[in-house]
């Protein structure tokens, strides 16, 4: 059975690709291209906060 995944609205940075962050009940996170929300990566929630501070930070700004 899969899970029933809350996606927030998409994520978009300049002249990249947009990306949607969404949580389920069992506590994973996921996230995806937008659009393409069938084929996401799921992994703990702690994980995706600390992708996202990373980013923030600086340190993966390539990825957007």
């Amino acid at each position: 059975m899969t899970a029933t995944i809350d996606w927030e609205d998409p994520f978009c940075g300049e002249g990249n690709s947009c990306f949607r962050i969404g949580t389920d009940a069992e506590g994973n996170a996921h996230i995806a291209v937008a659009g393409q929300e069938e084929h996401h990566i799921t992994d703990s929630l702690e994980a995706l906060r600390t992708l996202i501070r990373d980013i923030k930070a600086g340190k993966a700004d390539h990825l957007l």
